[in-house]
């Protein structure tokens, strides 16, 4: 949950989810919820992962400010961010 009381849902690995955890602890975002998903190596997930790792790199662990890896709008990764949270029932 963002600081301003809003929502959004994130696709992350294991160290992203630590950084979340400590972006809530350092006030940087109000709350994390962590889903655990054993979500399989769809097109659409291989192709997602491709975006996140061509626009976004893991933050040190002293950040000092959140950055949400969310897809493009309007975008192929938007359409494969959806059709991830779509197929595994998320949301």
């Amino acid at each position: 949950m963002r600081n301003d009381g809003t929502t959004y849902l994130d696709i992350s690995n294991m160290l992203m989810n630590g950084r979340a955890e400590l972006a809530a602890i350092r006030g940087l975002i109000k709350q994390v919820r962590i889903i655990q998903l054993n979500i399989p190596r769809s097109t659409a997930v291989v192709a997602y992962e491709k975006y996140l790792n061509e626009h976004f790199t893991l933050p040190a662990e002293d950040f000092t400010e959140w950055q949400e890896w969310l897809p493009e709008p309007n975008a192929q990764s938007e359409q494969d961010y959806k059709t991830i949270i779509r197929e595994n029932h998320v949301g």
